[in-house]
């Protein structure tokens, strides 16, 4: 005997269906949504992950909220307002309300709530940091340091040319495949967030280095047969935490920074560009940045800076006492 489903019966049955799924179930179908539809890379998805299993618990610990669409603005509000309480910087909490937002929107979208609750919840307002980068000088003494001709060092002056010369992430530099790399083109093809493609130029300086890098990174390999541009010691491809290990190193050889880090290298390039005469639309897109506001902020670097030199170098600059 068949049971007909009519269309009410549907509707019944779904809603009992949704009642029936957990924060657990829902944040999984999210996570696998954002990383099949939407194409995050590993870290993104583990950083969402991490936030709204701190924000599931909040709500299950704190506010005995079991039922997504018993979340309503103020939970969220009150959730933003622990995180700030219990020492978080602005920065973080306004990164988790966006995992937050993210998730509400996904299951509205997808029907498991009539209303989003997130919709309205504000952002934490938070100071603007400039970001640390080096100067022309710093950076190019930096270049200059790796200079022995053992493998790793080649390897080093190669990744450091790299991150200077293109101002790619991190990430991105360690998920480089030799066949990202045309040397006949002098470019290489990155895969940035969201899986967005992008190709960029490498200048002689860089080129040069990758070509004397390639030449000894057999000697790195062993037997190992790995598509990775750039290995470590033991013939696999470098992690993003050695690399930032290696980096740091070198940066605190020429600078002595606040914070250092391979995105230092990825600021430097940005800053160097616009102060000799970058047009900032061509720098969002070497940056690949999907939104012109985030590399606005080295226009203020900029900007900052000849407003130094011009207090420094103008006649009429200051007023000066006449005798």
């Amino acid at each position: 005997m068949s049971l007909k489903i009519t269309y009410p019966l549907y509707r019944k049955l779904k809603k009992t269906l949704h009642s029936l799924l957990t924060y657990k179930v829902l944040v999984e179908q999210f996570h696998n949504y954002l990383e099949n539809q939407k194409g995050f890379s590993y870290y993104t998805l583990k950083a969402y992950r991490k936030d709204l299993s701190q924000f599931t618990n909040y709500l299950e610990e704190k506010c005995n909220v079991t039922d997504v669409k018993e979340v309503d603005l103020k939970h969220i509000r009150n959730f933003v307002g622990s995180l700030l309480r219990g020492g978080f910087k602005k920065s973080s909490a306004e990164r988790k309300l966006a995992s937050v937002k993210s998730f509400f929107k996904f299951l509205k979208k997808h029907g498991y709530i009539k209303n989003n609750p997130a919709r309205f919840v504000k952002s934490p307002k938070r100071e603007k940091r400039i970001p640390s980068f080096l100067t022309q000088k710093d950076a190019e003494r930096l270049m200059n340091l790796p200079v022995s001709d053992k493998p790793l060092d080649i390897r080093n002056k190669a990744i450091l040319e790299l991150l200077y010369g293109t101002g790619i992430r991190a990430s991105e530099l360690c998920s480089l495949n030799l066949d990202n790399v045309n040397s006949l083109r002098s470019s290489i093809r990155v895969m940035g967030k969201g899986e967005k493609e992008r190709i960029l130029p490498l200048g002689e300086l860089t080129l040069e280095a990758l070509e004397k890098y390639f030449s000894v990174r057999e000697k790195l390999t062993g037997k190992q047969n790995t598509p990775a541009v750039f290995l470590n010691r033991f013939g696999t491809r470098l992690s993003t935490r050695s690399l930032q290990r290696i980096v740091n190193g070198f940066i605190n050889r020429v600078a002595h920074l606040a914070k250092s880090s391979p995105h230092t290298l990825r600021h430097t390039f940005a800053t160097h560009l616009l102060e000799r005469g970058a047009d900032i639309r061509s720098v969002q897109e070497l940056l690949g940045h999907s939104s012109l506001s985030t590399t606005q902020i080295y226009t203020h670097i900029t900007v900052n800076r000849l407003k130094n030199v011009y207090m420094k170098a103008h006649p009429r600059a200051k007023k000066t006492l006449r005798t």
